[in-house]
């Protein structure tokens, strides 16, 4: 995990630069989870975990609807970020640094939500991790819990294995920030390489590199229902307004 955590702690300071505007995306995060929860009979009684948390992006939003959240991540650095923006949006958040492969050696009670939001699941490099990863989740949620996660559609990456993805060109007021990805394929492994380039006055470049490992749809819904879900629904898009395909699992 360490090229994980060092992207990440690399990145805490830099992250909200993929946003146009980050608190927006948070208020915006927030509706989709929230309205999805609700579609499963959970509403902001919930105790909710976000055990991939970052700087924040969905706990903050959450949170600021009223629910009661707990956050956790692998990366020191964006943790002290996820902190210090709940502190400045004046929202209550329990933080932890946890891995998500094993998430009871720091939470021993379970929650009724469990969230994995921005594509986290797929930094899990081989099988027998990710099958680690969805235990220790699931094995979080308490019976008839709520599991979500978002990941990339790989099912129609696979297919070309695409060298890049389309650059993001946002209008800052003070010039043009440009980010975007280069893609290098081993199998079903890939290096993703994070560029963020900024012209406000003088040129700035940042290059962040990390690893992923394509996931299937089908692969992850083995996993889970052999982990103790009952029910397993994917959603897209086109129906949630979020990003990238969402599974929802219920235990």
């Amino acid at each position: 995990m360490d090229i994980i955590q060092t992207f990440y702690d690399d990145m805490a300071s830099q992250y909200d630069k993929l946003f146009l505007d980050w608190t927006a995306s948070t208020r915006e995060q927030a509706g989709v989870l929230d309205k999805l929860f609700g579609a499963y009979g959970f509403d902001k009684t919930a105790r909710v975990l976000d055990c991939a948390c970052g700087i924040g992006t969905q706990t903050i939003g959450l949170a600021a609807l009223g629910y009661a959240l707990t956050a956790s991540d692998i990366s020191d650095k964006e943790l002290e970020e996820a902190r210090r923006r709940a502190a400045e949006n004046g929202v209550s958040v329990s933080f932890a640094h946890a891995d998500f492969r094993a998430l009871e050696d720091t939470f021993s009670q379970p929650f009724d939500v469990v969230i994995a939001m921005d594509n986290a699941l797929p930094h899990m490099l081989t099988a027998a991790d990710l099958k680690r990863a969805v235990d220790s989740i699931v094995g979080r949620l308490r019976p008839g819990g709520l599991f979500v996660a978002s990941i990339r559609d790989y099912d129609s990456l696979l297919k070309s294995k695409p060298p890049y993805s389309p650059p993001y060109i946002h209008d800052t007021g003070k010039g043009r920030r440009v980010s975007f990805q280069t893609w290098d394929w081993q199998g079903e492994n890939y290096r993703l390489t994070q560029y963020i380039i900024e012209d406000k006055g003088e040129l700035r470049t940042g290059k962040f590199s990390c690893e992923y490992r394509a996931t299937r749809r089908g692969e992850l819904t083995e996993l889970l229902l052999a982990a103790g879900c009952g029910r397993v629904d994917w959603l897209f898009p086109e129906e949630t307004g979020y990003y990238q395909p969402i599974v929802a699992a219920v235990r």
